[in-house]
């Protein structure tokens, strides 16, 4: 910081002192950086969740010392509540993320608080997303012996990358809004001073 000395009107020193103010285009530029990383991380993880499935041909044994049937089970989103919840959950993410782009670059200076708030409650969105995927996932690559939940991901290798893949997109998604709400409010702590 630079400070100059002037006179004052009876006589006395004043102290003024020249503050160096980050770049507005700079901001901006993260800003939109940002949010085009959130919205290409969300819509990705959606539309790899989405499209996540597979179908494998197990044996399955109904009498003890009996031949294995051999049955085609196939692996889908759509079978667990928690990846449908996970796939919408990025698609209000992503279409928000466009929206608040749009929002941006338009310059609406009297959102600026009402998007710090959206960018956090999509933080938050995406958070729970994440954390039901990756339980329903945790439980697939592992199981749980005590209820007798065998793991699938051993033959649903496919289906388990797919839901890992996006999972650690949205992963980044989450910490994209995360971070805009960082420099927001770092923003407005500049403005205050």
């Amino acid at each position: 910081m630079d400070s100059q000395y002037k006179t004052n009107n009876d006589g006395g020193e004043s102290r003024s002192i020249d503050v160096k103010v980050a770049n507005p285009k700079s901001i901006r530029s993260s800003d939109f950086l940002l949010r085009f990383l959130a919205i290409a991380t969300t819509l990705t993880a959606a539309i790899v969740m989405g499209v996540a499935n597979e179908t494998k041909t197990v044996p399955i044994t109904l009498l003890p010392g009996a031949d294995p049937i051999f049955i085609a089970v196939p692996a889908k989103m759509r079978y667990s509540s928690a990846f449908i919840y996970f796939v919408v959950v990025n698609a209000i993410a992503s279409a928000y993320a466009l929206f608040s782009l749009l929002a941006t670059m338009a310059g609406g200076k009297g959102l600026a608080l009402f998007i710090i708030a959206l960018d956090l409650m999509m933080v938050a969105l995406l958070s729970s997303g994440n954390g039901a995927a990756a339980a329903i996932g945790v439980l697939g690559y592992n199981g749980n012996k005590h209820v007798r939940w065998n793991k699938v991901c051993n033959v649903f290798d496919k289906f388990c990358r797919h839901v890992a893949g996006s999972l650690v997109v949205s992963l980044i998604g989450a910490l994209a809004f995360l971070l805009l709400v960082l420099c927001s409010i770092l923003n407005l702590h500049r403005r205050s001073r």
